[in-house]
């Protein structure tokens, strides 16, 4: 660790104390700052560099803020963190204030990050079974599933497993809604009933009475 870096991480540590436990690791050549952590700032060659959401991206440009620029393997990238100034460092609060931002809002996306790219079982009426039938039909996490939506899944389903009934259906939905399938609006579930009867044409659930008695089961 050179000079210049030593002397600039003991700085962010005295300026962003109130962020939480400030810790550093190795990253992108030089060092990130996380906070209780959450990395929201690189420190590489004594300069710190804030980390942007694209939420943030505008704000901090605005300000005439830099991109860092990272070598990897010799091929320049262009990183979303943005190159804080000496001009800013001697406004203080004003750079724990655009800190605090970068901070909350790398939370927010890493949160969402995650729940995207979770589990299928994580979610209501999905059980590690219909977990590994969404999984042979291309669905591997939430991210697909919620891309397709419901009723794509369903159909991605059938061509795995021809006798599927309404409930895998139902559940699916309740799934996408966040929710049991036993708590599906009925304006939803009527909906679903009559795509089921036009689209799934599975043998056992020909007859639209037969359908409807499956349903109340649900």
């Amino acid at each position: 660790m050179n000079g210049g870096s030593v002397r600039r991480i003991e700085q962010a540590k005295a300026c962003f104390g109130a962020l939480g436990n400030i810790a550093i690791r190795s990253q992108f050549g030089g060092y990130g700052l996380l906070a209780d952590g959450t990395m929201f700032a690189v420190i590489a060659e004594g300069e710190l560099y804030l980390r942007a959401t694209e939420s943030l991206e505008p704000a901090f440009r605005e300000r005439g803020m830099v991109n860092m620029t990272y070598l990897k393997r010799g091929v320049p990238m262009v990183m979303r963190y943005y190159w804080v100034n000496e001009t800013l460092w001697r406004q203080r609060r004003e750079l724990f204030a655009l800190a605090w931002q970068a901070l909350c809002e790398t939370r927010k996306e890493l949160k969402v990050k995650k729940r995207c790219n979770g589990r299928l079982k994580d979610l209501p009426n999905i059980d590690a079974s219909l977990e590994r039938q969404l999984w042979r039909a291309g669905i591997r996490n939430v991210y697909d599933f919620r891309l397709l939506g419901a009723r794509e899944s369903y159909l991605k389903l059938l061509q795995q497993q021809k006798k599927l009934g309404m409930k895998v259906l139902m559940s699916l939905a309740g799934a996408m809604a966040g929710y049991h399938h036993a708590a599906l609006p009925n304006q939803q579930r009527e909906a679903l009933i009559e795509w089921f009867e036009q689209n799934a044409l599975l043998p056992c659930f020909e007859a639209r009475p037969e359908v409807r008695a499956c349903n109340s089961h649900l």
